[in-house]
């Protein structure tokens, strides 16, 4: 990674995580759909990071939520399950030898391809947040449902972002 995806990476993570504390912390739907914009930092970073630094950059993600939200480990939890979900969708779905693309993101891979990418991402991610925070079996119908409400919302808010800031691929 050059210094300038560095620098890029750092500001779209102080931007997404100061929008999710200060803008959406408080934004919910009768108490059943909540958006999560910053597990878009998660999804679009570069093809060619490496596992270890991934996985610490979601717990320190995780945490820094954490402590805004007052959750005790439940968005750390969720960031590195959404993490290692996106390792096994990559290295599944994109041979990254042969792959000239910098970072997985709409423009880059398409609208077919990131949306079940970012579907499946934000379902685990927001499975194990809804799961942890009720902690109980007895409610999972409500759980399940805040859960997919809360998918569709957060996809909905992450393809809006996408579509208004991606770069577009040349052809």
């Amino acid at each position: 990674m050059n210094s300038k995806t560095i620098f890029i990476n750092i500001f779209r993570w102080f931007v997404l995580l100061f929008v999710q504390v200060f803008l959406l912390r408080n934004l919910s739907f009768y108490d059943l759909s909540t958006p999560f914009i910053y597990v878009l930092f998660i999804l679009v970073l570069p093809f060619g990071i490496p596992n270890l630094l991934l996985f610490i950059i979601a717990f320190g993600t995780g945490l820094t939520l954490d402590s805004f939200y007052d959750t005790l480990g439940v968005h750390t939890t969720a960031c590195v399950a959404l993490a290692f979900v996106r390792i096994l969708f990559i290295s599944v779905s994109v041979n990254r030898d042969a792959f000239d693309e910098p970072e997985p993101s709409l423009g880059n891979m398409g609208f077919k391809w990131f949306s079940i990418y970012a579907i499946l991402c934000i379902f685990v991610h927001h499975f194990v947040v809804f799961f942890l925070e009720a902690f109980k079996l007895s409610e999972f119908s409500y759980t399940l449902g805040r859960c997919v409400l809360s998918v569709i919302f957060t996809l909905f808010v992450v393809l809006l972002v996408e579509f208004i800031f991606h770069n577009r691929k040349s052809n």
